[in-house]
């Protein structure tokens, strides 16, 4: 089974990038993504903090092009 996701928000911090024995570059990162409901109480709204893990040339990518703060758009599978 297959589970296709697209998650939009902002980098909570800069990508961090690292290499497998093999040489396969190998990025993670956060993205927030604000809830549309807000709190009853606070008035505010939630933050989920999406983990990513990006591999071999979108890794590059990513670490290249992205830094804290900038909006980005994932799409991928669970």
């Amino acid at each position: 089974m297959l589970n296709k996701v697209c998650v939009m928000g902002r980098l909570g911090k800069d990508p961090e990038l690292r290499h497998t024995q093999s040489g396969t570059s190998v990025a993670s990162f956060s993205i927030a993504c604000d809830r549309d409901i807000k709190d009853k109480t606070t008035g505010e709204r939630a933050t989920d903090w999406i983990s990513i893990v990006a591999w071999g040339a979108t890794a590059d990518f990513v670490t290249k092009y992205f830094s804290k703060g900038r909006m980005a758009i994932v799409e991928g599978r669970l």
